[in-house]
């Protein structure tokens, strides 16, 4: 799968286009520090070495998974393998500080066309 990295707001077809194949879920890795993402990999760390092999730092690299068609409130869910990172204090699939998960939040809102 040829998976390129969102630099720029989607438009709500190409956002479409790119969930064909799945259009109830996607996984999404997110550099928040460069403000980029990819998502709609097989598994977070492919878009990880994606991220990685692009020029981002492994500590800015935070997964989440989307899901388009639910509420506002539940489209985004923060847990993935490659957010077990406790140097950086989170123990957990889930990424636990708040403010991390603003900015993850952030960087998929400003350029996925979430309801």
């Amino acid at each position: 799968m040829d998976t390129p990295i969102v630099r720029a707001r989607l438009t709500a077809e190409e956002f479409s286009a790119a969930l064909e194949d799945s259009p109830e879920f996607a996984k999404v890795v997110v550099d928040t520090a460069r403000r980029v993402l990819v998502f709609g990999i097989d598994l977070h760390a492919d878009g990880e070495q994606l991220l990685l092999d692009d020029g981002s730092r492994q500590e800015d690299l935070w997964g989440a998974n989307i899901y388009p068609g639910k509420p506002p409130g539940g489209q985004i869910e923060y847990t993935s393998m490659i957010n077990i990172r406790p140097r950086q204090g989170n123990r957990s699939m889930d990424i636990t500080e708040a403010t991390l998960r603003d900015a993850v939040a952030s960087v998929i809102r400003s350029l996925l066309p979430l309801s």
